[in-house]
């Protein structure tokens, strides 16, 4: 039966810049980066100790994807704190964090123009 999510993808047209961003600004870690043929490569990022990963591919015919809203969220334990470390890396939010009943939360935006959630658990 099925136990856990492998990862999830974010769309991208420039896998390079993605990769930089991702790594160099957020932190993630290279799991693997592979040919997949057309230009296009397999690149898996590591997300702290969490089993799934994140995928930085974009397949045939789904390229309107890219730039739109990433329907998932990426958590911490201190979201003020984050916000503080990745706005001194260079990552872009949309404002400082805000304080909500059922936790603490931050939007941000990769090279691409996906919006992420960053959340408190």
């Amino acid at each position: 039966m099925i136990n856990r999510l492998k990862f999830a993808s974010i769309p991208t047209h420039d896998q390079d810049a993605a990769l930089r961003f991702w790594v160099d600004k957020v932190g993630f870690r290279v799991i693997t980066d592979q040919p997949m043929g057309g230009g296009k490569r397999w690149i898996e990022l590591g997300i702290g100790n969490a089993e799934t990963r994140i995928v930085l591919f974009t397949p045939e015919g789904h390229e309107d994807r890219v730039g739109s809203f990433f329907n998932g969220s990426f958590a911490c334990d201190d979201v003020e704190h984050t916000w503080r470390k990745l706005s001194e890396r260079g990552v872009e939010f949309e404002g400082p964090p805000q304080k909500q009943p059922w936790g603490t939360f931050a939007t941000f935006r990769d090279p691409d123009g996906n919006t992420f959630v960053l959340s408190s658990r």
